[in-house]
């Protein structure tokens, strides 16, 4: 079947109606709150922020200075689940607040819990039945989402990824009405990220930003005829972000992992973080974090790491299907050459080797996994049906068992062999 050129497809951007992105911008956050015409905040974060971060102090200040009611939940945990936000929601309403906004100070997983909230608070019921849109409240509560690394772009999505306890995959809480109303990036924030940190959180803006590259096309994703889709796949516009994400992380994410204090570093993984983020948060993902889920279903963990270990063996699983886009990434990671089936065999080798510069396994046997497990990887992964529909490389079960058979004896075809 002929390929439709982008161009000629449609274009659709969705974002927050404020995205700042500058060394500071947090002190931007009171005034910028009061301009809103908001009397009560509610801000999300974790023990963590609250017992040691200057900067959220500084905020928490400059929000009373202005006038503005305060409370503050800690309790924020890698990877919420629906029983932590049901606990947050109970604890709002013990405490008598009626928050008209809320602000996600953390990473990605605060962020998450945060737009939890700004549905759970206004409807009363508990996060499990906000699954289905139609017990949803007329509007979320707005939020602010102050994100601490750059890499999960939560504050620019629909959705919030939630752990649903007694399953093996993650699920989301997905529609436009809960991007943040403000993004607010400042970089100063990542500088205290120890290097760990850096790497998941590099990798996965790397991960958003060629799988919503190499993702299906507008015209022919499927939305169910819903008139304001979440996600409606790649177009000309999001692979422009997609493009400069990717080459601001292959130009810098190392230096930000080896020298943390590294300025310009830093602010260019802001942007690669950003900039991923205006891309899959409209094109949408697929196998890769798919993938991921299911095997932090597995193993518990964390999402950066899943999805480094995963990315290279989906995007060779592409080469045929997505060989251009593939060869323009492997150019941006530093190949030459111009053959362009060659280059593109070379761009997972050289995003598996990024991956391992960065100490992160590149192959599920590093990972810890064994091969009992890989039947259910497969079955896991396919069971994330928002992200299967969306695999542009023929059908996804017989895909998705191949990529994880290669990912498992670290297999590329663009390697070497002796």
């Amino acid at each position: 079947m002929s390929q439709q050129p982008l161009s000629d497809q449609p274009v659709a951007l969705y974002t927050p109606p404020r995205v700042i992105c500058a060394d500071g911008a947090r002190h931007r956050l009171a005034p910028l709150c009061k301009s809103l015409g908001w009397h009560e905040a509610l801000v999300v974060t974790d023990a963590w922020f609250q017992q040691n971060s200057p900067a959220l102090a500084e905020v928490l200040a400059a929000l009373r200075a202005q006038g503005i009611a305060v409370r503050v939940f800690d309790g924020g945990e890698p990877d919420p689940s629906t029983t932590l936000a049901d606990r947050a929601s109970a604890w709002v309403r013990e405490q008598g607040a009626r928050p008209d906004h809320l602000i996600a100070w953390g990473g990605g997983s605060n962020i998450d819990l945060a737009k939890a909230l700004s549905v759970a608070l206004p409807s009363g019921r508990p996060v499990a039945e906000l699954m289905d849109r139609a017990n949803w409240p007329a509007a979320p509560l707005p939020l602010v989402a102050v994100p601490t690394t750059a890499g999960t772009g939560s504050e620019i999505t629909p959705g919030a990824i939630l752990v649903q306890p007694g399953s093996a995959t993650k699920v989301a809480l997905m529609a436009n009405a809960l991007r943040p109303a403000v993004a607010l990036i400042d970089p100063e924030l990542t500088w205290t990220c120890p290097p760990r940190v850096t790497a998941d959180a590099g990798l996965d803006a790397l991960t958003h930003a060629i799988e919503s590259w190499l993702t299906l096309d507008a015209a022919r994703f499927d939305n169910g005829e819903d008139p304001d889709p979440g996600y409606s796949g790649r177009n000309e516009l999001t692979v422009q972000f997609a493009r400069q994400a990717t080459a601001l992380t292959f130009t810098h994410l190392a230096t930000a992992f080896e020298r943390p204090h590294d300025r310009a570093a830093r602010n260019a993984m802001a942007r690669a973080s950003l900039y991923a983020a205006m891309s899959y948060a409209t094109a949408g993902l697929n196998a890769v974090h798919g993938l991921a889920y299911a095997l932090a279903g597995l193993t518990h963990a964390s999402h950066g790491s899943t999805n480094a270990v995963m990315l290279p063996y989906v995007m060779d699983a592409l080469v045929d299907t997505r060989r251009d886009e593939l060869a323009e990434i492997a150019r941006l990671a530093g190949a030459t050459g111009d053959d362009p089936l060659a280059l593109a065999r070379q761009a997972p080798v050289l995003t598996r080797a990024l991956v391992r510069r960065l100490g992160l396994a590149g192959d599920l046997i590093s990972f810890g996994v064994g091969p009992a497990q890989l039947a259910q990887l497969v079955s896991d992964g396919l069971a994330v049906t928002r992200l299967t529909k969306a695999w542009p490389g023929g059908p996804a079960n017989e895909a998705y068992a191949r990529i994880v058979h290669h990912a498992y004896h670290g297999e590329l075809s663009g390697e070497s062999r002796p």
